[in-house]
């Protein structure tokens, strides 16, 4: 008995076969046919490919998520805070004339 291996597809390697199956130039059974894939599998892709494109073009405008590490407010409040314990600990320290 002869072992058959899988075939194992890139994502890049699927994409080409999607796309070239949304073109429309040629039948499913003939992309098939030119890249060894089985005409289920083209269709799949194709499937997975058009409904998955949408999120491609999400998230990439918009207002950023605010980090909290750059609020401004939070930041001069803690320096402030810095400066008080600071003056604290050098009278306490006796540096303070």
């Amino acid at each position: 008995m002869s072992e058959s291996k899988r075939k194992i597809f890139t994502g890049k390697q699927k994409a080409k076969v999607a796309l070239e199956a949304i073109k429309g130039a040629k039948t499913i059974n003939e992309i098939a046919q030119e890249f060894g894939v089985h005409p289920t599998q083209v269709s799949q892709w194709k499937k997975d490919l058009l409904e998955n494109a949408g999120s491609l073009f999400e998230g990439k405008r918009g207002p950023k998520p605010v980090n909290a590490q750059s609020d401004p407010d939070r930041l001069y409040a803690k320096i402030g805070q810095l400066n008080m314990e600071l003056d604290w600990l050098k009278k306490k320290s006796g540096l303070s004339q």
